[in-house]
């Protein structure tokens, strides 16, 4: 009865990360990493594999709910892939030699600097307020590699960092509409977290047990995340993207990791 109450509640923490994660095109990663911690007292390595179970269905759904809203190019997409997946194994096995407590402090400031970055208002801001804006810029090829490599980077680091590197970069950098802009990240970011989920399982930093029945629920409800981030102004989805961004940052910070990791053991007694 424990382990069957432990699993429902599971399914439907991933239900609602799921659709959080198909709203903001982050597959609900972003959020169930500190949550994992809270919970049940996941170290971060522990806690970023665990969340990339449930990250990998979920970014594969929301790219193909996403594709359908917009035609994403997959041509520029399988170019950037190619750096990403090699950098995320790389930068995956380099992140679990650093310390739990340095990780987790590196993951909420990494979060904060890109709020404030893709929160600062631009020139171009309003002309791609208008979900019916025109079709994005091309990309200059020799973006491809640096937005792969950092994509995948971040992916391998913190498990959710590639989607919140290059949504920034296509919308400020080069002009594309937020929403296809996400659609592009979620493209981007399926095989890296595949590989990162390879990567912690080899080094024993995933929980099967928890993992598993989040991905069930997040599958479930990515599609109605992604059909309403459709519905919402492009100028509205940034400041919601910027707020989560601050607001799991900032419980990150007020909460030091070792405290977290104790509350988090008292909480799963609860279950």
């Amino acid at each position: 009865m424990h382990n069957l109450l432990l699993a429902a509640f599971n399914f439907g923490l991933g239900a609602l990360l799921g659709a959080a994660g198909g709203l903001l095109g982050i597959g609900g990663g972003l959020i169930a990493i500190p949550v994992l911690g809270y919970l049940y007292g996941m170290d971060q390595h522990l806690a970023q594999g665990t969340a990339l179970v449930m990250i990998v269905p979920n970014v594969l759904i929301g790219f193909l709910r996403y594709h359908q809203k917009h035609r994403i190019d997959l041509r520029s997409a399988a170019a950037m892939v190619v750096f990403a997946t090699a950098s995320s194994y790389v930068a995956a096995r380099l992140a679990a030699g650093i310390s739990s407590g340095g990780l987790h402090t590196a993951f909420a400031v990494f979060l904060v600097v890109l709020a404030l970055y893709f929160g600062w208002p631009k020139r171009s801001s309003v002309a791609h307020d208008d979900v019916h804006a025109s079709p994005p810029q091309r990309i200059p090829r020799a973006a491809f590699p640096l937005l792969g490599i950092a994509s995948g980077g971040m992916s391998g680091i913190f498990t959710v960092g590639g989607g919140l590197v290059v949504v920034p970069a296509l919308v400020s950098l080069f002009g594309m509409q937020q929403t296809r802009a996400q659609g592009m990240a979620l493209a981007l970011v399926v095989p890296s977290a595949l590989v990162a989920l390879f990567a912690y399982s080899q080094g024993g930093h995933v929980s099967w047990a928890i993992g598993l029945p989040m991905a069930l629920g997040g599958v479930l409800s990515v599609s109605w995340g992604v059909a309403l981030a459709h519905t919402l102004p492009a100028a509205r989805l940034r400041v919601l993207f910027c707020l989560v961004l601050l607001g799991t940052a900032g419980g990150m910070l007020l909460a030091p990791h070792g405290s977290i990791q104790k509350k988090g053991l008292m909480t799963a007694r609860l279950f």
